[in-house]
Formats: structure tokens, C-alpha cells, sequence
């Protein structure tokens, strides 16, 4: 019998500062007209999330490790891309991915309207199917202040080749 692999990730960014703005990179789409987040990459918490739960569930560091700010080769790069090479990572370690979840709390960008695009380029990222939910703090914490955006994920992995 395969036994599946648990992993959690979480990601937290601040906004950026308003006379440093960067653009929203969230669930792997750009959102024209909000405010950005700071970041090394991109600041996408939502797809940071996603790889460092993959991370988590085999074992193998966190998104720190492979792609932290010692990394300039990230810098900049694309929340989707980094997802798209912790599948990588992970697969080339002997790992498959059964799903990621995440979910995001900020009170803005509505996400419902997008929902489905940013499943679908985070899905295609990671070559397995990822869905994001999203949610408000009803005005507690810093993402209730509207100084940032966390998000938590749960990722499935499943180790090639495991006797049956």
C-alpha cells in the first residue's frame, strides 16, 4: 500500500510601500490597479505557499532553502514559476503530487471572479490540481489592517515506486 505525504506551507507579505509600488501577484495572476506586495520574487503568497507545502509533505527544506534571497537567480521570479520548479524538485526526489490546497486571507482583491484562471495556471505550474479558496480576518491581525496577505496551504505527495 502507497501512503500519502502530508505537507504544510505557509507564506506571509506586507504590501509594499506606496512610494515603492509593485504590482499584485497572486494565485499566479496579475491584479492591475491593486496595490503589490514586498517581496524577493514576486511576493505571490499563494503560490509561495503551494511550493512550500510540497516541500513540507517530502521532507526535503522549504522555500527558504531552495529558493531564498541568498538565490539572486529568483529574484523576481514568478510565483507560478517557483511553484512550477518545487514540482521539479520534488518529483526529481522521487515524490508525485496528489493535490495542493491553499487559502489566502486579505480583504482584497476580490478573488471570486478569478478563481478559476488561478487554479488553472497554478494547476498547470505544478502538473497537478491546486485549488485556492480565499477569506477575510473580519478586520483583525495585520491582514484585517490591510497591511498584507498570508496564506496557509496543505499539499499530498506520494513516494514513486513505494511497495504495495
Amino acid at each position: 500500500m502507497t501512503l500519502p505525504r502530508t505537507g504544510i506551507g505557509i507564506d506571509v507579505h506586507a504590501f509594499a510601500p506606496e512610494d515603492q509600488p509593485q504590482p499584485l501577484w497572486l494565485g499566479g495572476l496579475l491584479w492591475e490597479g491593486e496595490r503589490g506586495l514586498a517581496g524577493h520574487s514576486d511576493g505571490d503568497p499563494v503560490a509561495h505557499a503551494a511550493a512550500d507545502a510540497l516541500f513540507s509533505a517530502c521532507g526535503i527544506g522549504d522555500l527558504g532553502t531552495h529558493f531564498g534571497t541568498d538565490r539572486p537567480e529568483f529574484a523576481g521570479a514568478s510565483g507560478a514559476t517557483l511553484l512550477a520548479e518545487a514540482a521539479r524538485i520534488i518529483r526529481a526526489e522521487g515524490f508525485e503530487i496528489g493535490n495542493v490546497a491553499v487559502q489566502f486571507v486579505a480583504n482584497r482583491p476580490t478573488f471570486g471572479p478569478r478563481r478559476e484562471e488561478s487554479q488553472r495556471v497554478l494547476s498547470e505550474a505544478a502538473g497537478a490540481p491546486v485549488s485556492v479558496t480565499a477569506t477575510t480576518s473580519d478586520g483583525l491581525g495585520f491582514t484585517g489592517r490591510g497591511e498584507g496577505i498570508s496564506a496557509v496551504a496543505t499539499a499530498l505527495v506520494y513516494r514513486h515506486g513505494e511497495p504495495s
